[in-house]
């Protein structure tokens, strides 16, 4: 089972960023302890996001490497140009 125990970590600012976090949480009536939790707590969110998308990206592209399926831009284009349209195409199917 995962530790759940909150662990104290050191993070060394100059203090030119250190007073700008100062004066944020100032003015949002926070303590710069709890800006800088969510400074990180996002950030690694965003990164978290990015490597899932780019891990996505390397599977796909292993994917078309190994079999040449494939949509060619035009036909995308094509097909987003017809949405909502009476006669709205299907999603273009995968081809060599």
């Amino acid at each position: 089972m995962a530790s759940t125990a909150i662990k104290t970590v050191s993070v060394k600012l100059d203090d030119a960023l250190k007073s700008r976090i100062r004066n944020l949480a100032d003015a949002r009536h926070r303590t710069t302890h709890w800006m800088l939790r969510q400074a990180i707590e996002q950030y690694v969110e965003r990164e978290e996001a990015r490597e899932a998308f780019r891990q996505e990206t390397l599977k796909t592209w292993e994917e078309y490497q190994e079999t040449g399926l494939h949509v060619t831009g035009e036909e995308v284009i094509a097909w987003l140009e017809t949405w909502g349209d009476d006669k709205e195409k299907s999603a273009p199917v995968c081809h060599k």
